[in-house]
């Protein structure tokens, strides 16, 4: 195969699930729904199990207390929305996935106690369908960088919290360090497709992630605009050498 027809094949199998503009949604929804059924194997492999540290510690950061109202959006299969109800939470699970929902819905019809303090939506996280000034806590895992607009999806989370409430974002990051970012996005390249092909029987639906990332502005230009919109209390806190972020903040 020439060098030419390598690299285009590359761009193919790269962008096969990143798609700009308004097909992003499409698309997304189609990768989540591939990868659905492993997306939780998958994301221990890939991170090591770190990722349920990381949500545990999202949540930490949203304080939630007895009786509260939570909304997680991109709610994925419901690690976060669990997370919160299982520390008195009264938690709304928004997705665009029609697929990740049914696994969500199958973890909460175990009939808890927990369980009962959840209930999971089909949704869209730049229109979100609740009004002003409903939520005390608004998260989102793993979400953010997957919008059309990422902003419009900062806005809504906004507006949807009532005045005081906590808005918690855990997402991938970009470390500052060049050698660690160097690491980390070869790591990128290399091992999630594999994972991808492996379980999914599909490199690109693991590609994808380091594509995103590209067109994501990270942990630092987030934090910049939840204070341009007003928002309280900001903090950017990196984990794993900023490979992960959270950004928290507080709506006035």
């Amino acid at each position: 195969m020439t060098p030419d027809r390598e690299k285009t094949r590359s761009a193919r199998i790269v962008n096969m699930y990143y798609e700009p503009g308004t097909q992003r949604a499409t698309k997304v929804n189609e990768l989540f729904t591939r990868i659905a059924p492993r997306y939780d194997l998958i994301n221990d492999l890939q991170s090591f199990g770190l990722h349920r540290f990381w949500k545990k510690r999202a949540v930490k950061e949203a304080r939630p207390r007895e009786g509260e109202k939570a909304l997680d959006v991109c709610c994925g299969t419901g690690d976060i929305a669990l997370e919160l109800a299982r520390k008195g939470a009264e938690v709304t699970g928004l997705d665009f996935s029609e697929r990740m929902l049914e696994i969500a819905h199958a973890r909460q019809s175990k009939g808890s106690v927990v369980s009962a303090r959840m209930h999971f939506l089909r949704g869209d996280a730049q229109s979100i369908p609740f009004p002003d000034g409903t939520f005390d806590i608004v998260t989102i895992g793993y979400g953010l960088r997957n919008l059309t607009s990422w902003e419009t999806g900062l806005r809504e989370m906004q507006r949807v919290a009532k005045p005081g409430g906590r808005l918690v974002i855990l997402e991938f990051g970009k470390p500052e360090n060049a050698v660690w970012r160097a690491i980390y996005e070869t790591y990128l390249k290399l091992f999630s497709p594999a994972l991808g092909l492996i379980f999914c029987g599909d490199i690109a639906a693991y590609s994808y992630i380091l594509q995103s990332l590209k067109h994501y502005p990270a942990q630092r230009v987030v934090g910049e605009k939840m204070r341009e919109m007003g928002l309280l209390n900001v903090r950017v806190i990196d984990l794993l050498g900023g490979a992960m972020s959270i950004n928290y903040a507080e709506k006035q």
